[in-house]
């Protein structure tokens, strides 16, 4: 009797621990499991409904897009050349000769979007920046184009083919694009791959990625999951109904292919920088020339300020347009162009798109006094 109860005993205590052992073993395999990358279980949260195709929006916007070529002229290619042996001095030059002795024209690719019926096209300024002979295939035809104008700040560039009839893309508001909608992006990449449609969703809005080489870039990125590659830069992004969301423009990638993101100029800020470089041509940026901090309860204080709002000027940068206009360290912004000015940010919203010969008038606060200060902006600050 004695053993058949140790018997029992031992089973019912071997059991548990059978029991608890394969517990933890699947607790370790969804632990396990969750760390795993990609999952396609894992991969979105979105709440969109997948369209049951995107067969509406690639018919209406695959006319809009053109693939771009670009070249540089050869004479231009020898004086670069030459401004390389003078820059690098003649030591470089002579050990390089033989290697470099003719001047190679740069030449690229990328995409473009027809926005008018008469041949203008937006597209990337990083496309056509190097190229003085610009070939913009429609369909079967090639076209020459000419620069309307550029803008290295945002960009974008716009030219020019002469032609009529063309198919133009139509803008949506890019504000009103959610997180999460689909969203589809038309281009060419490698160049060869012309009329390429490709779709995922957009993953953030208003990315600041670092990657614009200019130092008054406005960065303001859609971030999508559509694939898009070297060749795509100046393609549409567009939503289901085949309406412009955005000029595609960058990959995050440590390969220089596409490795998940891609980020695109969102179509308010492309329409707005068109019709700036529709009206003036090339665009060139300007700053106030000031540095400071948004008012708050300790810098009032420290500064004796009997106002709770507003922009305190800490440095004004030499030679800008806001020193010859008479700015001083220790004025506090609280108006720009007529709009309030309660922090930083709203002092930005004006002086963002600012360019050189604008005026910018500040209302600020000096030793609790108002005083009125246009600030004409100056090239170069």
């Amino acid at each position: 009797m004695k053993n058949i109860i140790s018997f029992l005993f031992a089973g019912i205590i071997g059991g548990l621990i059978v029991v608890a052992s394969f517990s933890m073993i699947n607790k370790d395999q969804v632990i396990y499991e969750l760390n795993q990358s990609p999952k396609a279980i894992l991969t979105s949260s979105s709440t969109a409904t997948a369209p049951n195709d995107f067969v509406l929006a690639a018919e209406r916007v695959t006319p809009s897009v053109v693939s771009i070529n670009v070249r540089e002229d050869r004479l231009l290619a020898q004086k670069r050349l030459q401004e390389e042996r003078n820059k690098r001095g003649s030591d470089w030059f002579d050990f390089h000769k033989f290697f470099n002795s003719q001047p190679y024209p740069k030449n690229g690719n990328g995409s473009g979007v027809i926005i008018s019926e008469d041949g203008y096209i937006v597209t990337n300024n990083h496309v056509i920046e190097d190229g003085d002979i610009i070939d913009v295939m429609i369909g079967d035809r090639t076209l020459s184009a000419s620069v309307i104008g550029k803008d290295p700040s945002t960009d974008i560039a716009l030219i020019k083919v002469d032609a009529t009839g063309l198919t133009p893309v139509e803008f949506a508001n890019s504000d009103r694009l959610k997180v999460g909608e689909w969203v589809v992006a038309i281009g060419s990449p490698f160049s060869y791959l012309t009329s390429t449609v490709t779709a995922g969703i957009v993953s953030a809005k208003a990315r600041d990625i670092d990657i614009l080489q200019n130092d008054f870039a406005i960065e303001e990125f859609i971030q999508t999951d559509a694939a898009i590659n070297p060749g795509n830069s100046g393609g549409a992004l567009v939503n289901t109904e085949g309406n412009l969301v955005g000029i595609n423009t960058a990959i995050a990638t440590p390969t220089g292919v596409y490795a998940g993101y891609s980020f695109a100029i969102p179509s308010n800020l492309v329409k707005k920088i068109v019709d700036d470089i529709k009206e003036n041509g090339d665009i060139e940026r300007a700053r106030l020339g000031i540095r400071g901090r948004t008012i708050d309860e300790i810098i009032k204080k420290e500064n004796n300020l009997t106002i709770n709002q507003g922009f305190i000027v800490d440095i004004v940068d030499k030679s800008s347009g806001a020193q010859f206009s008479g700015v001083l360290p220790g004025d506090v912004i609280i108006q720009a162009n007529e709009k309030r000015v309660d922090k930083f940010e709203d002092l930005y919203e004006v002086v963002e798109f600012a360019k050189v010969g604008e005026t910018i008038n500040l209302v600020v606060l000096r030793k609790n006094k108002k005083l009125k200060i246009p600030v004409y902006l100056r090239k170069g600050i």
